[in-house]
């Protein structure tokens, strides 16, 4: 099975587990191909309260890049991989009446999903897309900040993806998204399994090469700003189940999975295809 179709079918789980009045799936164990400990304890009492209950529970983020964008009154967001909606519903709420939050998903039951938590909400200038990330619905230059949370890492042409991302965006326009991300290299086992990329772990890529293909796409003022480092327990954590020997394993990935702020920006003059409005 293609990795596009084991995302589709473990994230189109995770939506009906919520939508049928189960737990969060942050609260499960890796067992449960919940991506425990990485997507814990992400969100501030404040904003669990700015959405619904459902759209909280069907988080399977890596950070909080609505904290960290530093949206303003007005923008238009968009949301790579946006779930139950979360991110795109306190998007909205940051960018105001006169903003817009658009949140892309390639997965029906998370559509339908978000779609309920935004009813729940009242906010009208959220809207939902079905699509995928290396085929955005949007025209160039029609956004002022790209979001995402820990899914870029699902992505089989994360080179696709980025180049997509650049075209959306507005000169001058900003990427700022959460991801996993990996110093130094990482066990065959743990790249080659399936499950693990669903746990946002096999398919993230190193620091270095992150910021090489976000420069090839043609942003400029790249950063990677850790905000999670991931240690051995955690690794015991995310691999338990996986059918890999945690023992071995674990002690080769210690301190080598981090989540992560990535900082990026069209530049504001640009010359490349499809850059200029």
């Amino acid at each position: 099975m293609e990795i596009k179709e084991v995302v589709k079918e473990k994230y189109g789980q995770a939506a009906l587990r919520v939508t049928s009045g189960g737990g969060s799936c942050c609260g499960g164990t890796a067992a449960t191909n919940c991506c425990d400990p990485i997507t814990s304890n992400l969100y501030s009492s404040t904003q669990e309260g700015e959405v619904p209950d459902t759209a909280m529970k069907a988080s399977l983020g890596c950070g909080n890049p609505t904290a960290l964008a530093e949206l303003k009154a007005g923008e238009t967001v968009l949301d790579l991989g946006s779930g139950g909606g979360i991110d795109v519903l306190l998007s909205a709420r940051r960018v105001g009446p006169t903003g817009k939050a658009y949140g892309l998903d390639m997965t029906d039951e998370m559509l339908a999903l978000a779609e309920e938590n935004k009813r729940k909400s009242g906010l009208t200038n959220a809207e939902f897309l079905k699509g995928e990330m290396e085929h955005i619905p949007l025209p160039d230059n029609s956004v002022d900040v790209i979001i995402s949370n820990c899914v870029i890492n699902l992505a089989g042409d994360k080179d696709r993806v980025l180049r997509e991302a650049f075209r959306v965006l507005k000169p001058g326009g900003r990427f700022a998204v959460s991801d996993v991300v990996t110093r130094g290299g990482v066990p065959a086992a743990v790249r080659e399994n399936m499950l693990l990329w669903v746990g946002c772990v096999a398919g993230a890529l190193e620091d270095a090469e992150y910021i090489s293909k976000l420069t090839a796409a043609g942003f400029d003022g790249i950063e990677i700003e850790p905000t999670r480092v991931y240690s051995i327990e955690d690794a015991r954590s995310f691999l338990a189940g996986q059918g890999v020997d945690v023992d071995a394993m674990a002690a080769q990935v210690e301190g080598k999975f981090i989540s992560a702020f990535v900082r990026a920006s069209k530049p504001a003059t640009c010359c490349a295809p499809g850059c200029c409005a």
